[in-house]
């Protein structure tokens, strides 16, 4: 039996650059705890679920994983994409999606210009910092499963919500 999965966000051209950085300035934790780890894994599950999305969840502090899901439809190459896309907001401070997507607008792609090793770095969609006013970069929340560009909205979706009830977003 074959499930449908119902994106919540249709195909779009990408985002300008000036949005993703918004986002990232918005996007930023009065604290980051065990608790808020599992909170924020868990609304990310039950999003996922609703939409019957087969991805798999990662949370990253400090480089002890917090909490990790796959769903069904997901599979271990998720996984090797989770920590593939991770490695890169661990070393830019910035959103997998944003790092790839200024590459791209400077007629160019990550793999070609960053000289990283393509089997260890993937600026794709799909893993945005945990960043906590004060301190700066701490972690990373990473999904993957869908098309790069869904996962970073899904990712950002998930983090609006928790931090709109959780920590009050601006």
């Amino acid at each position: 039996m074959t499930h449908e999965i119902t994106p919540r966000f249709t195909p779009e051209i990408t985002p300008p650059l000036e949005e993703l950085q918004a986002q990232e300035r918005r996007l930023v934790f009065r604290q980051f705890t065990f608790d808020d780890a599992w909170a924020l894994g868990s609304l990310l599950v039950e999003l996922a679920r609703e939409r019957q999305a087969p991805v798999a969840i990662d949370i990253h502090r400090a480089g002890q994983q917090l909490f990790h899901a796959a769903l069904p439809g997901s599979a271990p190459d998720n996984d090797a994409w989770i920590t593939r896309k991770r490695r890169v907001v661990e070393r830019y401070g910035a959103s997998s999606y944003l790092v790839g997507s200024r590459h791209r607008a400077k007629g160019t792609t990550f793999e070609e210009s960053s000289r990283l090793d393509p089997d260890e770095y993937a600026a794709h969609g799909g893993s945005f910092p945990i960043n906590v006013e004060g301190v700066g970069v701490i972690g990373a929340v990473t999904v993957s499963g869908l098309p790069q560009l869904e996962d970073h909205r899904f990712v950002v979706e998930a983090l609006e919500q928790f931090l709109e009830k959780h920590q009050g977003l601006r």
